[in-house]
């Protein structure tokens, strides 16, 4: 099985190896369902490596001309001047523009790059930055719910839009628990291309929940790597993914029944920023707030609230650092949202289910949240000893995590689903979660009652 290559929170670099896909595509026509190709393949290995050098620090030195150890070099070269000709583009260097694409055309270079190039500069505004997203107003969708039948069996995936075979499997194995409806939280990477939307997501959901002979909805939200495009493939899908009963208004949605409703909101609207990275504190749009807000104090039920992004973390930085080189284990413009939910709610919030962090972490009560629960290990490997599975000691006052670990393999940790049971009946007001792993995806390896 080819290597996933990885992927960096930086939207140029991220639009570069969604352009590196393309071009392969392009070269190496499939029909398979797996089509995104791994660092098996020389051009996508070196627009990793491209990736590593030049998103973690500003003002690096120019990319060598001879290529890095195990990267052949005429892939590198070519992929070095996509990645300048792309640069160019857009700051509107016309001259260097018109150079490197004569050094592309008499090259050994594939010339799918200049026509892909040339397309992808729709993904940038004029100032050379992402392009202006097509975000929905509340006032656009109105106080608009989506149905939820009772005893409804959902599945929360978060972070799994890789469209890589590991993805397929992960969907398969919660296919096996005959879910109604499917929720994933976000990030179809590299930067939610129309095309990747279309490979990485919608015909592997299609397939493999045989959507064509089944009812099977499905919702995903705006995570920070669908907005790296500008949400240009992001909004077509949610457009296009369920019948007109149940289609997806926005980036942020309602399901309800009489008993439970699920509130998604749009965290990744406001994380996109690459240079700052970590120092982002993502919020809501003030109309979508206002909006959840009433969604919540109208309803007599519990809520589950869905994001990408998470309220706190005992493992990841959250927000600039802070005197005495302290962080806070919170984003404090989410929490203030939290709170005005929590303060309209007839009911406490039953729980938080976010992504984003690509590991699974189950907090003990924190911040007046009975159940915040990280999910994001949907499909992007991360390594037993790898920087994202440690706690950041810099952390003040971190939430406390119950002892449910994740099994490991190849040292490589597995990924999982999570599966919510509505109660229906006597227990209509009742619901579980169950948490599952790749490795098994018949028997939870943890439930509780929410």
């Amino acid at each position: 099985m080819a290597v996933e290559p990885e992927s960096f929170r930086d939207q140029f670099v991220s639009l570069f190896q969604s352009a590196v896909d393309q071009v392969v595509r392009h070269t190496t026509p499939s029909t398979a369902l797996v089509t995104r190709p791994g660092t098996d393949n020389a051009l996508v290995n070196a627009a990793a490596a491209i990736g590593s050098l030049t998103s973690q620090t500003q003002g690096q030195p120019p990319l060598p001309d001879a290529a890095p150890g195990g990267i052949a070099q005429d892939a590198w070269t070519c992929a070095k001047m996509a990645f300048a000709l792309l640069q160019a583009r857009a700051r509107g260097d016309t001259a260097g523009a018109s150079s490197i694409e004569d050094d592309l055309r008499f090259n050994v270079c594939d010339p799918a790059w200049l026509k892909v190039i040339e397309s992808y500069m729709a993904f940038f505004g004029p100032d050379g930055k992402r392009a202006s997203i097509p975000y929905r107003r509340a006032a656009m969708i109105g106080p608009v719910t989506l149905p939820l039948k009772a005893g409804a069996t959902v599945a929360l995936i978060a972070d799994w839009g890789t469209g890589t075979q590991v993805a397929v499997d992960l969907l398969q194995q919660a296919a096996l628990q005959n879910p109604d409806i499917v929720i994933h939280l976000g990030d179809i990477y590299y930067s939610g291309t129309p095309e990747e939307c279309d490979a990485n997501f919608r015909n592997i959901v299609d397939v493999v929940l045989a959507r064509s002979t089944k009812d099977v909805p499905v919702y995903t939200l705006a995570g920070n790597h669908d907005m790296y495009s500008g949400g240009a493939g992001y909004y077509g899908l949610i457009d296009t993914l369920n019948d007109h009963a149940r289609r997806q208004p926005a980036s942020f949605f309602c399901l309800r029944n009489d008993d439970w409703q699920f509130i998604a909101m749009d965290t990744g609207l406001h994380d996109y920023i690459p240079i700052v990275g970590n120092d982002m504190l993502t919020f809501l749009e003030n109309d979508e707030e206002d909006w959840i807000t009433e969604r919540i104090a109208e309803f007599s039920g519990k809520t589950i609230l869905l994001s990408h992004h998470q309220l706190f973390s005992a493992l990841s930085q959250i927000g600039p650092l802070q005197p005495g080189n302290k962080l806070i284990a919170h984003n404090p413009k989410l929490l203030a949202s939290f709170q005005r939910f929590a303060q309209a709610a007839r009911q406490p919030v039953s729980a938080w289910f976010w992504g984003h962090e690509h590991n699974l972490s189950i907090y003990q009560p924190y911040l007046g949240l009975t159940r915040g629960r990280c999910i994001g290990h949907g499909a992007v490997p991360v390594l037993v000893d790898g920087p994202e599975n440690a706690s950041d000691p810099r952390i003040v006052n971190p939430p406390a995590l119950q002892s449910v670990l994740l099994k490991e393999a190849n040292k490589v940790y597995m990924h999982g689903f999570t599966i919510i049971r509505l109660g229906q009946g006597t227990q209509h007001a009742q619901a579980s979660a169950e948490y599952y792993e790749s490795s098994d995806g018949t028997t939870p390896m943890f439930t509780e009652m929410l």
